[in-house]
């Protein structure tokens, strides 16, 4: 019941961005730093969005970008999962596995575009390998912290009563670690969506990165915007959905500490 008392707020919040945006877009406020000249209105978005919704790409468009996305990473997913454990738990798996990782991890997802794009043999290949890279480190580098983060002593008392590596693995370290791993999946989710439009926006042909970027260079400004919306809808209800398969997976955690 407490969240329902705090939905208002959260609603007039949005009505005063909203209220805002309308304002400043209508009257071409110039603030120096920041110009809405050409930003366009909430009505002329709106009404992009209805044309959108009403044609056929839309269907193309997101059936291109979910495809990709969720290609990549379901595959980041699965090797961000086993290289963390395999990191946290061995000390050789860190020394030999980690460090490559650590390089190539700063590298942004636009830098990977011109590699990628010869490493594979389509580009449809190369905009899903962009996205496994945006997923994996978060995945990763969140896995290694909570296989870190297991008490030692919870490893050691299973130990004592007979558990194999397997055994401590299975019923330890993963329920342990599960917090920690969820959070990196519902991290790397958002990343995906960030890399794909990146990579659409220069080899797709279909997909919302394409749509932004076209409806760009043909100076369809509220396009551009339907295209952002589209995008961080899509990234956050993604995001959300890992999030609550993750706590469904794991009712043995809450989050401590409560926010008044």
């Amino acid at each position: 019941m407490t969240s329902l008392y705090r939905w208002p707020l959260r609603l007039a919040s949005l009505a005063a961005c909203l209220l805002f945006w309308q304002v400043a877009a209508n009257q071409r406020l110039d603030l120096g730093l920041i110009a809405f000249t050409y930003v366009p209105t909430p009505a002329a978005v709106l009404d992009a969005a209805w044309h959108l919704l009403q044609s056929s790409k839309l269907a193309d468009h997101l059936g291109s970008s979910l495809g990709r996305v969720f290609t990549g990473y379901l595959a980041a997913a699965v090797a961000g999962v086993l290289l963390g454990l395999a990191i946290g738990r061995s000390k050789w798996a860190e020394d030999s596995l980690l460090p490559p990782l650590e390089v190539l991890r700063p590298i942004p997802a636009v830098a990977w575009i011109p590699l990628a794009i010869l490493m594979f043999p389509s580009s449809e290949a190369s905009m899903i390998f962009i996205t496994f890279t945006g997923a994996l480190f978060p995945i990763l580098l969140n896995t290694v912290h909570g296989v870190e983060g297991v008490d030692p002593r919870l490893v050691a008392s299973a130990r004592s009563l007979g558990a194999g590596r397997l055994a401590i693995l299975r019923e330890v370290v993963l329920p342990g670690a599960a917090p920690s791993i969820v959070t990196g999946l519902a991290i790397g989710m958002g990343t995906s969506w960030f890399c794909l439009v990146t990579a659409e926006m220069i080899s797709g042909q279909f997909g919302i990165g394409y749509y932004t970027w076209e409806s760009y260079t043909l100076q369809n400004y509220p396009d551009i915007v339907v295209g952002m919306l589209l995008i961080g809808v899509l990234g956050m209800v993604s995001s959300t959905l890992v999030r609550r398969l993750g706590a469904f997976a794991t009712p043995w955690y809450q989050s401590g500490g409560k926010r008044t």
